[in-house]
């Protein structure tokens, strides 16, 4: 029997990465068609933000000059309207949000500030400031500048700057594919009748939509039989994706037979096996173009493993310049207790900046309910034999956000 070498948390999640390589793949598409897409290239400022002096206020548009004097409503100036500069002695424009400011005009006062109005005349304070409520040509971005660079993840505030620039069509990197396959004869999909002695196969259809929450599309490609014959054939037949995912079978148990398929089909191993709990039965390894991710078969584990592990990989192969897991610093709400000389992975929930542990640290990892009752994960470091009331600890959220500078996520 094979006996398995363990890597560290830490060496395991840097080693996943390290041969994780981005797809060169682009396509170009629609600004409807583009959130959440990665962008392929920098995307430059073509238009000025704004395009034009405007008015950021309902208002008059004076000279700052004219500051206490009584002005005659020259003109009004409604938005979409563009007049030549034709300011007369003691007058001002009546002005609207987003109108044009005429280049004799350098100040606006809004309507309310004003001393008196009337349909003819206003009277302006005298403590007025200088450019005050117009915004200038450009001052929010300017030609050339850099406005989104290659690798960024677009979100519905990017299409928004991208639709002001009167873009409406960009280049990103094409969707990446993703296998994912469960293994084991006890398994049986949702729609078949199971016995007392079969189990559902909940593994495929979480992990496929914990990648969608996440901005993945995956395709379940099935399971695999307890045969070595039969899953080195399966997965032979994989090598087209560019990731596959696999849930169980890497242990040592007589019927764990994925690990060695996937190295006779020609995988590089980058690591078999974590010192954490739970998952330690996790293996990585590349298979030609082919990224191999081989998840423990415990529901709660293989979901764990899969918010830790898979998505940074996962982002770093789409061309997401931010792969690297962000957390939150909270207060600890509850004392519990995780084994000391291995890393822990402790599940809970945040909530006004405490958090507070999934059933005290005690569950097994082929349950499921702890995870519907937790929307968050803390890490310890091997030297951590519990967490008291008050600690601060280092929160990781379930569809937590990235960022692209590496940071220490343990406690």
């Amino acid at each position: 029997m094979k006996k398995l070498t363990y890597l560290n948390f830490e060496e395991a999640a840097k080693k996943s990465l390290e041969i994780a390589e981005p797809t060169n793949l682009i396509e170009s598409i629609s600004i409807t068609d583009c959130l959440e897409r990665i962008l392929s290239t920098d995307i430059l400022c073509v238009k000025n933000l704004p395009s034009f002096d405007n008015s950021a206020m309902d208002g008059f548009a004076v000279r700052f000059s004219d500051a206490g004097k009584e002005l005659n409503v020259q003109q009004t100036i409604l938005a979409g309207q563009s007049i030549k500069p034709c300011l007369e002695e003691n007058s001002c424009y009546r002005i609207m949000t987003g109108a044009k400011v005429p280049a004799d005009a350098d100040t606006i006062i809004p309507i309310e500030n004003m001393i008196e109005v009337n349909e003819s005349s206003v009277v302006l304070p005298s403590d007025i400031k200088k450019g005050s409520n117009k915004r200038f040509k450009g001052e929010e971005q300017s030609l050339g500048n850099v406005l989104f660079k290659k690798g960024d993840k677009l979100k519905a505030t990017s299409i928004a700057i991208l639709a002001a620039q009167g873009i409406t069509t960009l280049e990103v990197y094409k969707k990446i594919t993703v296998a994912v396959v469960s293994t084991g004869n006890e398994l049986k999909e949702p729609w078949m009748n199971a016995s007392e002695d079969e189990i559902y196969n909940s593994n495929s259809y979480a992990i496929i939509s914990q990648l969608k929450e996440n901005g993945f599309d995956a395709t379940y490609a099935g399971t695999v039989p307890d045969s070595l014959e039969a899953t080195v054939s399966y997965i032979r037949e994989l090598k087209n994706y560019d990731v596959i995912i696999t849930t169980g079978g890497i242990s040592l148990g007589d019927a764990d037979f994925i690990a060695e398929a996937y190295e006779q089909n020609g995988l590089e191993v980058a690591f078999h096996g974590i010192k954490v709990k739970p998952g330690r039965p996790t293996m990585m390894g590349k298979m030609g173009k082919t990224y191999v991710m081989a998840l423990p078969g415990n529901p709660l584990t293989a979901m764990v493993k899969a918010a830790l592990l898979a998505i940074p990989v996962l982002n770093k192969i789409q061309g997401n310049s931010a792969f690297f897991h962000d957390f939150i610093c909270a207060k600890n709400a509850q004392m519990f207790k995780v084994k000391a000389g291995r890393t822990n992975v402790v599940l809970g929930n945040l909530s006004q900046g405490e958090f507070t542990v999934t059933q005290q640290n005690k569950y097994g990892s082929g349950m499921l309910s702890p995870l519907v009752q937790s929307n968050a994960i803390v890490v310890t470091n091997e030297g951590r034999a519990g967490i008291e009331v008050g600690d601060s600890v280092k929160v990781i959220l379930f569809n937590s956000s990235l960022i692209k500078s590496q940071t220490d996520i343990f406690n």
